[in-house]
């Protein structure tokens, strides 16, 4: 092809899908992660049993292998079309709200759990989103950390097998992460070194990447996250006997009203002495507005992050320490960049001063730890920096690395090709090649 046709960069998160072409600053579309189908109720769905009745309904006066086969094609063309009877995103959940479709999500703890649905879904998202041919574009897909190498051959069946594209790389989500913090004026130099905090609606990871290579053993998962702070906001608000204590509302509090303070017992002193903190919000139900109040949850929520105890007894851990433990059982060589460039990713790191609070808190893990070393061995230590990397693309910094990697000049090199996948097979995922970004 003569015109140089953009790269397809494609990030399936478990809650939320994004979707644009590469050399972009924003995903052209961002939708949730779900697909509508046929329920398999007797209006939608004939089931196979009900064939034989069908038949023997036929029209009287027909033949045996005339009526059969005419009612059989009927069946066989209504079924066909069942396929196609399918909606995604948010046309998916307004479609279950009526009778006859049932949601599915294909996509749980970020590994792809429905191929059939997750297939529908990529048709979808392709020739009703971005409008495009897959054979003229190459495509970027991502990926979770530690994905079964299974999982990425069944990705390059399907982006090979049905939708013919021209080429084909997947990404590890946090390496992406980190490229996107490029953007920020704390990042001195382009490297693939760092930690990546990616907090979503599910559940938080924290990922130590070395080089481009994610160091798989130090991983941890922190069981609490988005959801987690919406649930909790609204069992305050429930607490309170609020006039609307719904998962909307205390979704859009979170959203709109809440940050991160840096010592929670003064921030209640704070709000007692000064009770323009109090915020009040404004909800339609029906035809009229309730005033929702909002309070202490403005604080309260994010701290759930940092000291977890206040809404949960099984997991006790605050973020701080999970990160400096994360780093501490990796290589001791790649240490000093881990602390240096520690990178948040997700929606849930949104949250006003996260990054300067969790810096402060590494911090202090990180000098008590020097200071009880100094006074073991009684040597000075040069001391060890750490630097939490916040910048405005945290919300889409999975995609938006991406998109940066993608419209390199060297970026359809690293692609799998249709030729190589026709000659060695689905295999040839199995091989991770990294971007040179020196």
């Amino acid at each position: 092809m003569t015109v140089t046709t953009p790269a397809v960069v494609m990030d399936n998160g478990t809650g939320l899908t994004k979707l644009g072409f590469a050399g972009n600053d924003s995903p052209s579309f961002v939708f949730p992660t779900v697909i509508a189908t046929r329920s398999g109720g007797a209006a939608s769905r004939p089931s196979p049993p009900s064939k034989p009745n069908f038949l023997a309904h036929s029209q009287p006066g027909a033949s045996g292998g005339g009526g059969g086969g005419g009612s059989g094609g009927n069946i066989g063309m209504r079924r066909g079309t069942e396929d196609l009877d399918f909606y995604i995103g948010d046309e998916a959940l307004q479609m279950a709200n009526g009778p006859g479709y049932g949601l599915n999500y294909p996509i749980r703890h970020g590994q792809i759990d429905n191929w059939d649905s997750m297939e529908r879904f990529w048709e979808n998202s392709l020739f009703k989103y971005l409008r495009c041919e897959p054979e003229d574009h190459y495509f970027l897909l991502t990926e979770p950390p530690l994905n079964p190498p299974e999982n990425r051959e069944n990705t390059a069946e399907i982006m090979f097998e049905s939708f013919n594209c021209a080429g084909l790389y997947i990404a590890v989500q946090a390496v992406l992460a980190l490229a996107a913090s490029w953007t920020s004026s704390k990042v001195q130099d382009r490297s693939l070194t760092g930690t990546v905090i990616d907090s979503g609606d599910g559940v938080t990871h924290v990922i130590p990447v070395a080089e481009g290579y994610v160091i798989g053993s130090s991983i941890k998962h922190i069981p609490f996250a988005g959801r987690d702070i919406t649930y909790y906001i609204q069992s305050l608000l429930r607490d309170r006997n609020e006039a609307d204590s719904s998962l909307r509302t205390a979704e859009r509090i979170k959203q709109e009203f809440c940050y991160v303070c840096p010592d929670m017992v003064k921030e209640f002193s704070r709000f007692d002495r000064e009770p323009a903190r109090f915020e009040k919000c404004v909800v339609e139900q029906g035809l009229k507005q309730v005033g929702i109040d909002v309070g202490y949850e403005r604080f309260l929520a994010p701290e759930i992050f940092f000291n977890p105890e206040i809404a949960s007894s099984d997991f006790l851990t605050p973020l701080p320490q999970v990160v400096d433990s994360v780093i501490q059982t990796s290589p001791i060589d790649v240490r000093r960049g881990l602390y240096k460039n520690i990178v948040l990713s997700g929606g849930s790191t949104m949250f006003r001063d996260f990054g300067r609070r969790l810096q402060r808190d590494i911090k202090h893990i990180v000098d008590a730890r020097i200071r009880a070393s100094e006074q073991l061995s009684g040597a000075r230590s040069g001391g060890l920096d750490v630097g939490v990397i916040t910048h405005k693309k945290q919300r889409n910094a999975v995609w938006f690395g991406g998109s940066l990697l993608a419209q390199t000049a060297e970026f359809k090199s690293y692609c799998h090709t249709k030729a190589d996948y026709e000659e060695r097979g689905p295999g040839i995922v199995r091989q991770f090649s990294l971007f040179n970004v020196a």
